[in-house]
């Protein structure tokens, strides 16, 4: 008896209901994902069994991973939605149609997974999707899955997955899981009893349930392999796959070589399986007879075994001489044009020695892969073109590019491994060790590799390494000594007129000499090759349309290339100069996306612009958590985020007037040699300094914050610098030079603080009249932002001078999350559900029902209500 006509499921109660209701939910439009995980033989094939055959109404897809394709890009997902591509037009339909090889170029994981979210949840009738040996399942359509098991809430569509234990680390294990474990005893018995081979004699049956252990494939099959047998210390599943094993030995040449075909193939084709058939002369009606007499394959509209380990027990079986032909067989019924990179594959798994003609081949797979998007494909396929390559310098050159490519797929040990073939002093092989030493350590190693890369190379291409180096250091933390050995390194090369030129002379004689060529580099292009060292760039010019200009750039590129990473890092900066010029609501619109975005690729948000945000509104719990939150990923990085950690810190308590502890925290936040934070934190360093009685502290830091802000000559720097040296001199007319100033800057919380530094100035003085001016000038401005700690310290500085602020009344918006928000601003603005639930890639229902959540937290019940209300509350 096979798996396929097994008995009644025994003693999964609980999952049957689990899955039960998940499947009365997405008759009602509530869809959701379950990973059901188990060792071999637990029940999970027949478990999805069940579900198909409980699932009246819905539309059932189905699709397995295989060990065959885990390196074959978005391979599952084209067999889960291939029976419906047909329904889908438009640009999803050319986004399913890049990513499954049918058009060229280059697939976006999230355009993709927008596309089978679209296909899934507008058909007609609800759809389950079951997803066996999903431990197999390749890693683009593994990502795509993800996507979509976090965004079925409010559709009609439920994904169930198998996945054998143990497993590594998946992109699946967000998603809720069920483990199944042994059948308790009597359910263990009543499953043996009713098995295929009955067991009489009570010794052999209870040993049989012992070595069992309640694995129900286990019990039905071991059976079958004769009960006196001596007692097996294998595992439970070996000795299932031993019983098929057994199973597949006991039949005729032609019947083993026919099975052996449709193990190497994970497609489950019978058209392919019968034309490899016909290659090797197989007499396809009695070998076909033969191996569905075994049980151990169905051969109808679709190859299927009857548990996913008979396919690998199988194949294992075969001699490597089988397995060979079976391979070739299959290259040879393989369509070169359709499916060339399949076809390649076989061929490879069928070589036996190097092969300089099926390693161009490979090589030629390798860039298709990686053009799809399957960077582990690419990787696979490199690997094994360098293998089979005979001309040193072509290995070499495949070797190196398969290192990259297993790197990029987060194979850092694998990458390693292939590197140890280069010499020490390679200079392709430092830069990919400069990688995998930041990726595997919270060490600097990574830049010195890149850094002694660039020694060997010259001309543009050393800068351009140097500045590699120092990108990398930037992308995981502070560089702290990497700045001061990218220096040292430029100053040994041919003078330039870039950023590297730029931050040697930051070094070596400060901003007076470097802000010219700094705005000379960002009037052209070249930054965009380093965009993270430009974003720190920017801000040493304290100029909001440069930085804008960055910002943009990066949130533009990244829409149109599909890149999370330059899309997530321009929705941070947008988020962190929103944060800096006052404007909130753009803040929290900002950062909603790029966790939208992170969300939708599997990574952890980024977490400095919350940072920033809940710092400049003065929500103490918000910082705390968050920076709890920040430093608990730096331990793993260090770095920058520890920096924005002190520097949120500094504002918050400043704001709330606890200066000791703004004051250690600025000075932590201020690090010599780092760029923009430490300008940013210099004015918190000299406002905490100044109420501590620090006056020496406070000059010394007013002397870096001028030498930084002059040469900049902007309102926005020179207002500032204005504010702090009114501070530490107790200058009035600095005072109101920096009003002036920032009167014509976009950084409104600045031009507040300023208000209120010259309020409690001027209260201090004894002039309470004019105090009262500035101080209610700040309370109004602080609050109109929602900078609420320092509107609450002008609010006591007013009452200290006789009068009473106005408290700020509540706001509907108040209670809304921050994709509430965001999703609230983009629909009063008149973006329909649709062109929400593109740009936050949800799906239009997920939108409307979010709506219908901001709506009764509200109060209101329209669209145009919503538009009024948010219009009334800018």
């Amino acid at each position: 008896m096979d798996a396929l006509t097994a008995p009644p499921l025994l003693g999964r109660d609980d999952e049957i209901s689990c899955l039960s209701g998940m499947l009365a939910a997405a008759r009602e439009g509530r869809g959701g994902a379950l990973v059901l995980r188990g060792e071999a033989g637990m029940g999970k094939s027949a478990l999805l069994d069940h579900v198909r055959e409980s699932a009246s109404g819905f539309r059932v897809l189905e699709a397995s991973g295989s060990e065959f394709e885990t390196e074959l890009p978005y391979a599952a997902l084209h067999q889960l939605c291939l029976p419906l591509l047909g329904s889908l037009t438009g640009h999803h339909r050319e986004a399913l149609d890049v990513a499954f090889g049918l058009a060229n170029g280059k697939p976006d994981v999230l355009r993709v997974g927008m596309a089978a979210l679209d296909l899934l949840g507008g058909q007609e009738q609800p759809v389950l999707c079951l997803l066996d040996d999903a431990h197999w399942l390749d890693e683009a359509s593994a990502r795509v899955f993800a996507f979509l098991g976090r965004r079925l809430a409010s559709e009609p569509v439920v994904l169930v997955f198998a996945a054998r234990q143990p497993w590594a680390r998946s992109l699946l294990d967000e998603l809720p899981g069920l483990e199944l474990r042994g059948l308790a005893d009597a359910e263990a018995r009543a499953l043996l009893s009713s098995g295929p081979v009955a067991v009489v004699d009570d010794k052999v049956r209870e040993r049989l349930l012992a070595e069992a252990r309640g694995n129900p494939l286990a019990l039905l099959e071991l059976p079958k392999a004769g009960g006196f047998a001596l007692p097996d210390v294998a595992s439970v599943p070996s000795r299932i796959e031993r019983s098929f094993q057994d199973r597949w030995a006991a039949l005729p040449s032609g019947a083993r070589l026919l099975l052996t075909v449709a193990g190497a193939d994970p497609t489950g084709e019978p058209g392919l399986l019968w034309a490899a058939a016909a290659e090797l002369g197989i007499d396809v009606a009695s070998a076909g007879v033969e191996a569905e007499a075994s049980g151990l394959v169905g051969l109808s509209t679709r190859v299927r075994f009857c548990h996913p380990l008979a396919r690998s027990a199988v194949y294992l079986a075969a001699s490597p001489a089988e397995r060979q032909s079976a391979h070739l067989a299959l290259a040879a019924a393989t369509d070169p044009s359709s499916d060339p990179d399949r076809r390649v594959w076989h061929r490879a798994q069928a070589g036996t020695g190097p092969d300089d003609s099926l390693a161009a081949e490979l090589e030629r797979s390798a860039e298709r892969a990686r053009a799809r998007g399957g960077v582990a494909a690419a990787a696979a396929f490199l690997e094994r073109a360098a293998a089979l390559s005979l001309d040193p310098g072509l290995r070499a050159d495949r070797t190196l590019a398969a290192a990259a490519a297993k790197l990029d797929a987060g194979a850092v040990d694998v990458a390693a491994e292939l590197l140890t073939t280069f010499a020490a002093d390679d200079p392709e092989a430092d830069l990919l060790r400069g990688r995998i030493a930041f990726v595997r350590t919270r060490s600097n190693d990574g830049p010195s590799f890149v850094l002694r890369a660039a020694r060997r190379m010259s001309g543009p291409s050393a800068r351009d390494g140097v500045l590699d180096a120092l990108e990398i250091a930037l992308a995981f933390g502070r560089p702290s000594g990497v700045m001061e050995a990218v220096v040292r390194e430029a100053r040994t090369l041919e003078r330039g007129s870039d950023a590297l030129e730029a931050l040697v002379l930051l070094a070596d004689e400060g901003h007076a000499a470097a802000v010219p060529l700094l705005r000379q580099v960002f009037s052209g292009d070249a930054w965009t090759r380093h965009p993270a060292l430009a974003t720190m760039l920017a801000g040493e010019l304290w100029d909001t349309g440069v930085h804008s200009s960055v910002t943009d750039w990066l949130v533009k590129t990244g829409r149109d290339s599909g890149s999370p990473f330059v899309l997530r890092l321009g929705l941070a900066q947008v988020a962190t100069r929103a944060v800096l010029t006052g404007e909130f609501g753009r803040a929290v619109s900002a950062i909603a996306e790029e966790e939208a975005v992170a969300d939708a690729v599997g990574m952890p948000p980024l977490r400095y612009p919350r940072l920033h945000l809940a710092a400049m509104r003065g929500r103490r719990d918000e910082v705390l958590a968050e920076s709890s939150d920040t430093l608990r990923e730096a331990s793993r990085r260090e770095g920058l985020l520890v920096a924005n950690v002190h520097w949120a810190s500094a504002v918050l308590h400043n704001g709330l007037g606890e200066y000791p502890v703004a004051l250690a925290a600025a000075r932590e936040a201020v690090a010599p040699g780092d760029l923009y934070l430490t300008g940013m934190a210099l004015p918190e360093l000299i406002e905490a300094a100044m109420r501590c009685g620090e006056t020496a502290v406070a000059a010394e830091a007013l002397e870096d914050l001028v030498s930084r802000t002059s040469p900049c000559d902007t309102p926005w720097a020179s207002g500032v610098a204005a504010c702090s040296r009114a501070l530490v001199m107790g200058e009035e007319s600095s005072f109101v030079s920096a009003l002036r100033l920032l009167e014509t800057s976009a950084a409104r919380p600045h031009l507040a603080r300023t208000h209120l530094v010259y309020g409690e100035w001027l209260r201090r003085a004894g002039r309470r009249v004019d105090a009262r001016a500035q101080l209610r000038a700040a309370h109004e401005l602080s609050s109109s932002i929602g900078m609420e700690a320092f509107a609450a310290r002008a609010a006591l500085e007013l009452q200290a001078t006789g009068e009473v602020a106005r408290s700020r009344s509540a706001q509907a918006t108040d209670e809304l999350t921050m994709q509430e928000t965001h999703i609230a601003r983009l629909v009063a603005t008149g973006a329909t559900s649709k062109e929400v639930a593109a740009r936050l890639f949800l799906s239009p229902r997920t939108v409307d029902a979010h709506l219908r959540n901001i709506y009764r937290k509200v109060g209101i019940n329209s669209r145009r209500q919503l538009a009024g209300l948010f219009s009334s509350s800018a």
